[in-house]
């Protein structure tokens, strides 16, 4: 196994840009105001981990699965985490604490699930089966798993900093309205890409 430093470099910086903006750093952002950050984090980093090792062992994969199939599960899972988040907004502030998703498996599982889906197809998956093509796999893997990591934590980071300055019903509200435009984003892709 070689690891190529600048094939690293290029995989993490491409990758990172390219997430950056991406859907999945926003339900981590919205995830984690609700979760606890590192439960989210574990299962979002294992998604990515598993998202990685398909890209880079097996990208042809990619073009056996129906696009309009992956954009669809991915429509009704960001629908459904829009539904999650803005159902909390009940009157009973004392009973806000009981609707937080909490217990490391049931939010590892749906921040696993979240991310999973949602990659399916996604512009680093198919950048990092590329890269892996031409820049060699190890390196490819190494760069690109670190900066989808970094994105996912850059943003439950982000998502704590909020939550402990706004209202939680404001950052769930919020939330759940950019969870709900991101389901309208992939379903419009379904008819359009």
């Amino acid at each position: 196994m070689h690891l190529d430093p600048l094939a690293i470099l290029t995989a993490f910086g491409l990758i990172f840009l390219a997430e950056l903006p991406d859907k999945t750093m926003f339900a981590s952002l919205a995830m984690g105001t609700r979760m606890r950050p590192l439960y989210v984090w574990f299962g979002t980093s294992t998604a990515f981990l598993a998202h990685v090792a398909i890209a880079v062992g097996a990208g042809s994969l990619l073009g056996l699965l129906p696009g309009w199939i992956v954009k669809l599960v991915s429509a009704l899972m960001f629908g459904f985490g829009a539904f999650m988040l803005l159902r909390g907004g009940g009157d009973d502030d004392a009973d806000e604490g009981g609707r937080t998703v909490s217990g490391f498996w049931p939010v590892f599982s749906t921040a696993f699930m979240a991310v999973f889906i949602s990659e399916w197809g996604d512009l680093t998956q198919i950048t990092t089966a590329n890269l892996a093509a031409t820049n060699g796999t190890w390196s490819t893997a190494v760069g690109s798993f670190a900066a989808l990591t970094t994105v996912s934590a850059l943003a439950l980071v982000a998502g704590r900093f909020i939550a402990k300055r706004v209202p939680l019903k404001t950052v769930q509200r919020i939330g759940g309205v950019c969870m709900a435009g991101l389901a309208i984003w992939s379903l419009t892709e379904v008819f359009t890409g």
